[in-house]
């Protein structure tokens, strides 16, 4: 599980779309969506219903996201400490 997987997580579950994600992040959308393919391999669980009005999160999406934020917020955490 990698950082960025849970950065493209994270934004696409907030945003609702893959896209809209990518822009913000600074990637391709295909980017976004490599990562969140290979996220949801790591976890053995699909986290999004793909459609063309966007990504809703399935149940087990809902349930990983506050753990997401979490770790995400340990890691920036780390980084600040490391700036000082």
């Amino acid at each position: 599980m990698l950082e960025r997987e849970l950065r493209a997580f994270i934004s696409t579950a907030e945003i609702g779309r893959m896209d809209r994600a990518a822009k913000m992040l600074g990637y391709s959308q295909p980017a976004v969506s490599y990562q969140i393919r290979c996220l949801e391999q790591t976890l053995g669980a699909k986290l999004f219903v793909r459609g063309s009005a966007g990504a809703r999160l399935t149940a087990e999406g809902r349930m990983i996201l506050p753990s997401a934020r979490a770790v995400l917020t340990l890691i920036d955490s780390m980084k600040d400490v490391c700036e000082v």
